[in-house]
């Protein structure tokens, strides 16, 4: 049966494809399945850059998660709606997509006092936490295997969020993956992998399960998701190595955690940016 159902999800991509944009959005709401669907993030058409179209603001969005949903540089989107920092959208708010906005026009700065506001929510607040941030004093058993700490990388000092397995990597071509999927235990620690503010948190993006959003500074995102649990809130600064989740199965078939970055919106190797193990 799955694999009937994985092939028929084969076929209907491949139709949407080739079909108009109204009938392309049709086909690709056939795919959507349970809470245990196949990870959307390895089907390209499932996030690709949309330019055209309107999204409606609903409850729990924030302006950061519907560019990450569209494939677009959240500075460049805000500008293009006359958004400002600290970028606060509300429910029924239209974001016109088919508009192109500059983003050095846009303040881009993380370290803003007024953090990111997401859409008023019913969805549960994540526990309350101190204002400064605290980096645990001992590093993770599952951590032993870091052959270094950190590594900069476009001036910015990345760090393994969990070691373990790689049994995903990242690709462009073939089956798609927009990151790298990293096996574990359920409950294990994730840890940010760079200092940032949290700007997504909850489980409103298809596919990705419990998924937390960090942004590094004007050009660079990452995210983890499938989390059993979320320990921060957004809006929240985070320092390098605190812990920000706990390792999980939510949205996917198994334990693990999807970690991508994002460069402009768009998705790139972590590896690339990450230290050598």
């Amino acid at each position: 049966m799955a694999r009937f159902h994985s092939h028929q999800t084969l076929s209907l991509a491949r139709l949407a494809r080739t079909a108009p944009p109204v009938i392309a959005l049709l086909l690709l709401m056939l795919l959507v399945p349970g809470c245990t669907s196949p990870d959307i993030y390895r089907d390209d058409r499932y996030n690709p850059p949309v330019n055209w179209g309107r999204h409606v603001v609903r409850p729990g969005d924030t302006l950061f998660g519907i560019a990450w949903r569209y494939g677009r540089d959240a500075h460049e989107l805000a500008d293009a709606n006359g958004i400002r920092s600290p970028y606060t959208i509300k429910p029924g708010q239209v974001i016109r997509l088919d508009l192109q906005g500059n983003p050095n026009r846009a303040s881009r700065s993380v370290a803003a006092k007024s953090p990111a506001q997401p859409a008023q929510s019913s969805r549960r607040a994540a526990p309350a936490r101190s204002s400064q941030p605290k980096v645990a004093a001992n590093t993770p058993k599952s951590n032993k295997q870091l052959q270094r700490d950190d590594r900069n990388v476009a001036n910015i000092n990345w760090r393994w969020p969990f070691v373990g397995p790689v049994i995903a990597t990242f690709s462009t071509s073939g089956v798609i993956n927009k990151g790298i999927d990293i096996a574990g235990e359920a409950g294990d620690p994730i840890r940010a992998a760079a200092d940032g503010e949290v700007v997504y948190a909850g489980s409103g993006l298809l596919g990705y399960g419990e998924l937390i959003i960090i942004n590094h500074n004007e050009h660079f995102l990452s995210a983890y998701a499938h989390n059993r649990k979320i320990l921060v809130r957004e809006g929240e600064r985070i320092a390098q190595g605190q812990q920000i989740a706990e390792l999980g199965a939510t949205g996917t078939n198994r334990t693990k955690l999807h970690f991508e970055i994002r460069k402009s919106g768009k998705p790139v190797d972590p590896m690339r940016y990450l230290p050598p193990r």
